[in-house]
């Protein structure tokens, strides 16, 4: 346990950071999971728009460093290619 004032402080900081990221990406993932629903369901307009409104979000959790910048990039491509899919 921490016993210096410092490290009780920064133990203290470390569980604040830890609740703001955890939902920070829990609602990430809930945009995520709507994208999802949406190319599941096969309607191409809704998965569209279900993607235009992750994409901010996954950025943002990117400059918040929540994810690694490769890693929302790759999700939002796979995720743009999938809704391209639709089309066909």
């Amino acid at each position: 346990m921490a016993n210096s004032p410092q490290a009780k402080k920064r133990a203290r900081q470390n569980e604040a950071r830890f609740a703001v990221n955890k939902a920070r990406r829990s609602r990430i993932r809930t945009y995520l999971r709507r994208v999802e629903e949406a190319i599941a369901s096969g309607d191409q307009a809704a998965a569209a728009e279900a993607l235009k409104a992750a994409q901010p979000e996954l950025m943002r959790g990117v400059t918040k460093g929540v994810f690694h910048k490769n890693t929302a990039a790759r999700k939002v491509s796979r995720l743009s290619s999938r809704v391209k899919a639709l089309a066909n």
